[in-house]
């Protein structure tokens, strides 16, 4: 469940952490200030968690699932199948605008704790990391290697000497790599965004299409 999405002490404690972990960082945060965030008493959030550590990492897990579950969303309600490779690359650019489009809101806070992650990534608990990576990136990743791998027993993309899931990493670095969206930093005009996410879906296919 997402840190917003928790009721009662806990979740006053998930979301107090979570803005303060993302604007502090793991190794600056202090129990006395997620007690402040969150309203509620040291000794509540020693009642819930042992330590700063395991409460990170309950963090990091609930603000990655609930940005994954969005992304997952995304890719599940594009439709790739059917048509010839204009078709395929059409299907994919939406999916990629869709992918790199900016997530605001309840999910900007998770961005900068990503970012804060990253910067401090030789002082977090590695578990906070793993947890990260598998809630998050893997998760993603592997539900969009589903898809190609589909696409490949298809014949809709080239599957001699391919691997799907290097596939969906390739697609997801092509189409997100060069625009800042992922982690929050920062704005592109429209027409920018369009120009980058289909070059990068072009380049994939050159790739990976299948050519008559």
């Amino acid at each position: 469940m997402a840190a917003r999405g928790q009721p009662g002490k806990r979740g006053d404690i998930m979301r107090g952490a979570l803005a303060v972990f993302a604007r502090d960082g793991y190794t600056r945060a202090s129990i006395d200030a997620i007690s402040a965030e969150a309203g509620v008493s040291t000794r509540t959030i020693y009642n819930h968690f042992q330590d700063k550590a395991a409460l990170f990492v309950a963090v990091v897990r609930a603000s990655t699932e609930g940005v994954a579950e969005a992304q997952t969303a995304i890719i599940t309600r594009h439709p790739l199948g059917g048509g010839d490779l204009g078709d395929l690359e059409a299907a994919l650019a939406a999916l990629a605008a869709d992918l790199a489009a900016p997530m605001s809101g309840d999910h900007a806070e998770h961005f900068a704790l990503v970012r804060q992650l990253d910067a401090e990534s030789g002082h977090v608990p590695e578990e906070a990391v793993e947890t990260w990576r598998e809630s998050g990136p893997d998760r993603v990743q592997g539900l969009l290697a589903e898809r190609f791998a589909g696409l490949m027993r298809d014949g809709r993309m080239r599957a001699e000497g391919a691997d799907a899931g290097l596939a969906a990493s390739h697609f997801l670095l092509l189409v997100r790599g060069a625009l800042p969206f992922q982690h929050g930093l920062g704005r592109r005009g429209e027409d920018e965004v369009e120009v980058a996410v289909r070059a990068g879906v072009r380049a994939f296919l050159w790739g990976y299409g299948v050519r008559g």
